[in-house]
C-alpha cells in the first residue's frame, strides 16, 4: 500500500501540535496505524544539530538570511532522503510538523527574500517532491505571539517582530490560495470546531484516494 505524506504549517501558536494529535487521530480511526512523525528542521541527527543553530544562532555572529535559507534546505534533504521518501516507499504514513511551505512563508514573506531564489534551491534539491496534502492552520500573528509568551524562553524566530510575522502569514495565505493540496483552517475557533474542520476535509481526502 502507497504511503502519504500530510504536513501541518502555520505560525506559532497556531496550534500545530494538537492539529497533529488530530490527523493521527483520525487516520487511526480508519485503521492506518503506520505512522511516522516528523518535525522540522530536524528528525534526522545532522538536521537537529542544524535545528540547533537555526534557532539559537551563534553569540556574535550575524545570521545572514541567505545562510538561514541553505541551512534550512540542507536539513530537509537529510530528513527527505533519509527519512521520509523511505518511509513512504515502506507504505508508511509521515505527519509532518512544517516543512517546504515554512520556508517559502518565513524566508520569503518574512524575511523578505526571492520567492524564485527559494523555488530554485527547492526544485534542485527536492525536486517535484511535495507533501500529498498540507492543512495550513491560520492564525492572527497578534494571538499567535500571545500564546507563545507564556512558554518562556523564546527562539530567534519567537523573537522577530509582529511585521515579521505578518509578512509571513500574508506568504502562507497568498500560496496556499493557489495551491489545491494546500487546506486553509481557522485556527482561532475552538478546539472542537478545528476538529470537525480538519475532520471533514480528511475524510473527504480518504474518500478521493480509497473510495471508503
Amino acid at each position: 500500500m502507497k504511503g502519504y505524506f500530510i504536513v501541518i504549517e502555520g505560525l506559532e501558536g497556531a496550534g500545530k501540535s494538537t492539529a497533529i494529535k488530530i490527523v493521527s487521530s483520525i487516520l487511526q480511526e480508519q485503521g492506518i496505524i503506520n505512522l511516522i512523525f516528523i518535525r522540522e528542521p530536524g528528525s534526522t541527527p545532522l538536521a537537529e544539530k542544524l535545528r540547533i543553530l537555526i534557532k539559537q544562532g551563534i553569540d556574535g555572529e550575524y545570521f545572514n538570511n541567505k545562510a538561514e535559507l541553505l541551512m534550512l534546505y540542507a536539513a530537509r534533504v537529510q530528513l527527505t532522503e533519509n527519512i521520509i521518501k523511505p518511509a513512504l516507499s515502506r507504505g508508511d504514513w509521515v505527519i509532518g510538523d512544517r516543512y517546504d511551505l515554512s520556508s517559502q512563508a518565513y524566508q520569503g514573506g518574512g524575511r523578505g527574500l526571492n520567492i524564485n531564489l527559494i523555488r530554485t534551491i527547492r526544485n534542485l534539491v527536492l525536486g517535484n517532491f511535495t507533501p500529498d496534502l498540507t492543512f495550513y492552520l491560520d492564525i492572527p500573528p497578534k494571538i499567535g505571539l500571545q500564546r507563545i509568551f507564556v512558554r518562556g524562553k523564546l527562539d530567534r524566530f519567537e523573537k522577530e517582530s509582529l511585521s515579521f510575522f505578518e509578512r509571513t502569514r500574508n506568504q502562507y495565505l497568498a500560496i496556499a490560495n493557489t495551491d489545491s493540496k494546500i487546506v486553509i483552517i481557522d485556527a482561532t475557533q475552538s478546539i472542537s470546531k478545528i476538529t470537525l474542520s480538519i475532520k471533514t476535509t480528511l475524510h473527504n481526502w480518504l474518500s478521493d484516494k480509497f473510495l471508503l
